[in-house]
């Protein structure tokens, strides 16, 4: 059997690494039922570190808070493939609540957090679908510009 997901990142370039560790004390992710919950995503890849660091609408414009907000979006999937062993066993994706850094007047985190729900829909496809919040905050860890969490809908592990 295909993993279609995996064909799917393949097809777009975009390798999996190891998820990044956990930088205090708590877990990257927590299964309860059929639900999995992800820990905050920062925007930083293991070759070059954060991808930008700043505030949106002063050391960070909006293009590179989407390409932060995909970067943060295939960490969340990085999580959920090391949790799951196989991204198939995800059933839908139920949500992704983006929090974007930005100075007081900026108000276009919607467009910057299509960035991480543009790659979970062309990943996942149908399931993909979500809902999502955007949320203005004043910094977010290590001067990432962009965090992103998500819930998915998974399936049982066999036993």
């Amino acid at each position: 059997m295909t993993d279609t997901i995996a064909a799917r990142l393949e097809e777009r370039g975009i390798t999996l690494g190891p998820p990044p560790a956990a930088a205090g004390v708590y877990t990257a992710t927590v299964t309860v039922g059929d639900l999995l919950f992800t820990s905050g995503q920062v925007a930083a890849d293991a070759e070059h570190g954060l991808l930008a660091r700043g505030l949106l609408g002063r050391e960070v414009d909006v293009p590179t808070g989407v390409a932060c907000a995909r970067q943060c979006a295939i960490n969340v999937v990085a999580q959920v493939a090391a949790a799951l062993g196989s991204l198939d066993r995800v059933r839908r994706v139920v949500k992704l609540t983006v929090f974007v850094a930005g100075t007081p007047e900026f108000t276009e985190q919607p467009i910057v957090a299509n960035g991480a729900s543009e790659l979970i829909v062309d990943i996942f496809g149908e399931i993909g679908v979500h809902a999502r919040s955007a949320v203005g905050v004043a910094a977010l860890p290590a001067g990432s510009p962009v965090e992103v969490e998500a819930v998915f809908r998974i399936e049982a592990a066999v036993a």
